[in-house]
C-alpha cells in the first residue's frame, strides 16, 4: 500500500527504481552496521601449548591449576568479568574501536580494589594482544585455549 501511495505521489518513479531503492537501502545497511562483538568467554593464554598447564576443570567451571604461574600468564574471560591467577575484575564498562576493545574494570585482589583499564586488540578468533596505551613496545599475545 505504500508502494501504491508513492507511485501516485509520483508517477516518475516506477516500481522498479522503488525496487532499486529498496535494495541499495538494505545493502547500505549491511555494511553500515558492525558484525556483533567477538565472544572472548573461555581461558586465554600466553602459551598455547601450556593451557593444560595453567588452567583446569570443565569449560563451565574454569579454574587455574596451582602452579599456572611457572608455565605463564593467563585469564578466564566470563560474562562480565575477567579472573586472573591474583584478581578477580568486574568490566564496568566496553567500547570497541576497529579492532580493539577497550575495558574498564574494577578488579580486587586480597588486599587491594583499584580500577583497571584493559586495551585488547583482536588479531583472529584465537589470538588476542594487550595493548598499554602510551608505551606500544610494551604488549603481550594471548591464544585462546580449546575447551
Amino acid at each position: 500500500m505504500y508502494l501504491a501511495l508513492l507511485e501516485i505521489r509520483n508517477p516518475a518513479l516506477s516500481l522498479r527504481s522503488v525496487a532499486i531503492l529498496v535494495i541499495l537501502l538494505i545493502g547500505s545497511l549491511a555494511l553500515g552496521s558492525r558484525a556483533e562483538a567477538m565472544d572472548f568467554t573461555g581461558a586465554w593464554a600466553t602459551d598455547a601449548a601450556a593451557c593444560k598447564k595453567i588452567f583446569s576443570g570443565p569449560v563451565g567451571n574454569l579454574s587455574f591449576t596451582e602452579d599456572a604461574d611457572v608455565y605463564g600468564s593467563g585469564f578466564i574471560y566470563e560474562k562480565n568479568r575477567l579472573r586472573g591467577k591474583v584478581a578477580i575484575c568486574t568490566i564496568v564498562a566496553k567500547k570497541e574501536e576497529g579492532d580493539v576493545l577497550h575495558l574498564v574494570t574494577t578488579c580486587s585482589t586480597d588486599v587491594a580494589l583499584e580500577t583497571v583499564q584493559f586495551s585488547l586488540r583482536i588479531d583472529n578468533a584465537n589470538q588476542i594482544t594487550r595493548l598499554f596505551p602510551g608505551v606500544p613496545e610494551l604488549k603481550t599475545e594471548y591464544f585462546r585455549c580449546s575447551p
